[in-house]
């Protein structure tokens, strides 16, 4: 299977947590990328995985949590490739954040 593919928000919200990180640690800016790279080719393997948040979401929304980084994946797992929508950091208000999600 393909791997999931990065919408351009997605895209910005990752460049965006990399640039952040590398200023104090460029290693681990790296292990996100690496992270987020590991996860959208399971995710385009198994568009199923995520967890369903109907609190946050409908149901074709999935969200998963990053292995070692306080963020989440949220994506569409309907469609084919599954789109990966947005990179969020965990502490922010994801209902606010998702509240006018495009998928």
């Amino acid at each position: 299977m393909k791997p999931a593919v990065l919408a351009p928000t997605a895209r910005r919200d990752l460049a965006d947590a990399i640039d952040w990180i590398a200023k104090d640690n460029p290693a681990a800016a790296r292990a996100l990328r690496d992270a987020v790279i590991a996860a959208v080719s399971r995710i385009g393997e198994h568009p199923r995985i995520g967890t369903v948040r109907p609190d946050l979401a409908k149901e074709r929304i999935r969200f998963v949590v990053l292995r070692g980084f306080p963020y989440i994946l949220v994506y569409a797992a309907d469609k084919m490739p599954p789109r990966i929508l947005r990179l969020l950091h965990g502490a922010r208000d994801l209902q606010a954040v998702l509240r006018d999600l495009d998928a």
